[in-house]
């Protein structure tokens, strides 16, 4: 049976990277959504107010830090020497694990300096079996989809990190609703980090059953895998490397101070609103990210480059910023939720064509292990950013002016990236995925 034109096995492949990034976007939302939460559960209550949320997302920073060190180790000793479908098995039992130990640390009270210290090791730990992710679910899916079709289904690909965002987002409201904000403050952020478990096991029951890509098997075949990958990867990697490092870096540090940070700055710019009506906003703000990144696609269609509808995209972003950044900031809650969900419509826009761009651009020798750097490098700054906003924000004195400010920074190097970065496929071209 055939849907799209793609054969049963090969939607398997794809949903197996779908489910992967699903349960990478519920992880690390959870984290976001409790920040407020945790910020006085890991941290003294002598560090309080802005400086306490800075050392709760420095644990993002610190994930983020770990995330090119897993692609780097996993991609290259793992997705490119035993299989992308190998690889992804065994990162996901660790990021499963690992994601929902933090529901079982002692808090700052219990275990003193211990508790973030234990709460840091975690999230690194975490993040080397997610840096792997991407990498080797890019892989996974864009080897196994013509090159035509690559900008719709790389899309849906992206799209889980969306959907995982949106479930927890419901699951954090529903959660907060039934234990109330004083026992949610003591029990509902574990059982939270808790049901990181359940897409866990789902996405491992799926990438059991899940084939290998055929382009890896022929590899294999014609004795082409390489005994260190990574090292072909910095050696001919070069300028393409680093500009997909340059675009990435601007992207994805967007993405902080946007789909990390919208629970938190609701939580700041409306001091009324409550856990319940955060999680549900968020949940909306999501659901329509998600037809941004779907719709990105299928415009991907008309528009072919990848790097081109990513500049297109990009530009209708840059032009919405000041006016959205300064309406939410005057605005009420309900306004929020409308300009929000219009800035992660745009912004889900420019990720739709990235997977197709990024297992484009790097060798099969070295794809999983390229792929997955150029993401998780560009993602370092990003852990940092939301730190960075709110510490900017006390030297300016506006979180309004230091949030404004680093978008358009961050955009600037996102275009920079873009810029400087080759187009991957256009009609006519070979198909560049087997090089």
């Amino acid at each position: 049976m055939e849907v799209y034109g793609l054969k049963g096995r090969t939607w398997l492949q794809v949903i197996s990277a779908y489910v992967g990034w699903l349960m990478d976007g519920y992880t690390s939302i959870a984290y976001a959504l409790v920040a407020v939460t945790i910020s006085s559960v890991f941290f003294p209550s002598r560090v309080i107010g802005i400086y306490s949320l800075v050392a709760t997302f420095g644990g993002l920073a610190v994930e983020e830090l770990a995330r090119p060190v897993g692609s780097v180790l996993l991609g290259n000793f793992l997705g490119d020497r035993l299989g992308r479908k190998n690889m992804l098995t065994i990162t996901i039992v660790g990021f499963s694990i690992f994601a929902a130990s933090k529901g079982l640390l002692p808090t700052f009270s219990q275990a003193g300096v211990i508790a973030p210290i234990l709460l840091y090791i975690i999230l690194f730990i975490e993040g080397l079996f997610a840096g792997a992710e991407y990498g080797g679910g890019t892989a996974l899916s864009m080897e196994s989809v013509p090159a035509k079709k690559r900008a719709p289904i790389g899309a849906f690909v992206q799209s889980g990190y969306g959907t995982g965002f949106f479930i927890v987002s419901f699951v954090f409201a529903g959660l907060f609703s039934f234990y109330g904000k004083s026992v949610f403050d003591v029990i509902g952020w574990r059982v939270l980090f808790f049901t990181t478990i359940i897409p866990g096991i789902l996405t491992l029951v799926i990438r059991r059953i899940t084939r290998e890509t055929d382009v890896f098997k022929d590899m294999q075949a014609r004795r082409e895998v390489e005994k260190e990958p990574a090292v072909s990867l910095f050696k001919v990697g070069g300028a393409p490397l680093i500009f997909a490092l340059i675009l990435t870096t601007g992207l994805l540090f967007i993405n902080s101070i946007t789909f990390s940070f919208y629970p938190t700055l609701l939580t700041l710019l409306h001091s009324t609103i409550s856990g319940t009506t955060v999680g549900v906003y968020n949940g909306y703000i999501n659901l329509v990210s998600l037809f941004g990144v779907w719709i990105g696609g299928i415009i991907g269609l008309v528009i072919v480059g990848r790097r081109t509808s990513m500049i297109v995209y990009t530009v209708i972003f840059v032009a919405i910023t000041y006016p959205i950044s300064y309406f939410a900031f005057h605005g009420s809650a309900f306004m929020d939720l409308v300009l929000f969900s219009i800035q992660a419509f745009f912004e889900a826009m420019i990720f739709s064509t990235l997977p197709a761009f990024l297992s484009e651009t790097f060798s099969k020798k070295f794809r999983t292990t390229g792929v997955g750097f150029a993401y998780n490098g560009g993602a370092i700054l990003s852990g940092f950013a939301i730190s960075i906003v709110l510490y900017s924000a006390t030297i300016t004195r506006s979180l309004f002016a230091s949030w404004t400010l680093w978008f358009f920074i961050a955009e600037a190097i996102m275009l920079v990236g873009l810029l400087l970065s080759k187009e991957t496929y256009r009609h006519g071209n070979p198909d560049m995925i087997n090089a």
